[in-house]
């Protein structure tokens, strides 16, 4: 089958689009407004956009009514925002922040999960989670939708800090992911858990590490 997103009925009963880019990370976000009332949300489309320096970016969707997300705003408000990584333990906590709370609402307290303060950036991290990005706002690209809810703030921003339990580093020194177990987002209600790694090295790939490993300039 094939068919126009744009303009043609979708020949399945529940839309495909989602579950093709699959999985997706979810950024589990929290931010505090310039009021002082804290934030946390997570959204399915989140990226790493490159390493040298650490640039991340979040797309997050209008509400049904016109309103923007609570996230966005405080980012831009603010000029900052946390990453906490989503993991199987804490599935339940982050399906209770997606609810749609009123502004002056401290969803860390919804969630049940507990406060940790940065180094440098202006909001809390999810002290149960075992990874972190301080991340820096940059900017903001808008996009008009069809509708309220097609309408969506590309959030773009740099990674400031890291901050990685200790206890998931395994003896070679890399993240214990089959420990840890992060969660990503499927489509539709569907979610799934990285339980299991396989490494694959590129043939003849000399200048590959640099990039698949992540490994920064080294500045003196």
């Amino acid at each position: 089958m094939h068919y126009d997103p744009r303009n043609d009925e979708r020949p399945l009963p529940w839309d495909p689009f989602k579950s093709c880019t699959v999985p997706r990370p979810i950024g589990w976000l929290s931010t505090r407004s310039v009021d002082g009332i804290d934030n946390l949300a997570p959204y399915s489309q989140w990226q790493n956009l490159t390493f040298d320096p650490p640039l991340v970016m979040f797309a997050a969707n209008g509400y049904p009514d016109g309103r923007r997300k609570d996230t966005v705003i405080n980012a831009e408000q603010t000029g900052w925002f946390v990453w906490n990584m989503a993991t199987w333990d804490l599935r339940e906590a982050v399906n209770r922040s997606a609810q749609d709370f009123a502004f002056d609402v401290d969803e860390f307290e919804h969630a049940g999960v507990t406060k940790a303060e940065c180094v440098t950036a202006a909001a809390p991290r999810v002290a149960e989670s075992p990874c972190h990005f301080e991340c820096r706002y940059l900017s903001t690209q808008r996009f008009s939708g069809n509708s309220p809810v097609g309408n969506v703030d590309v959030v773009f921003a740099e990674v400031v800090r890291i901050h990685v339990d200790d206890e998931i580093v395994t003896a070679e020194g890399k993240l214990d992911i089959p420990r840890i177990k992060p969660i990503a987002r499927m489509g539709y209600y569907d979610y799934t858990v990285v339980d299991s790694v396989f490494e694959m090295r590129i043939p003849g790939g000399e200048h590959a590490p640099a990039g698949l490993e992540g490994k920064p300039r080294v500045k003196r």
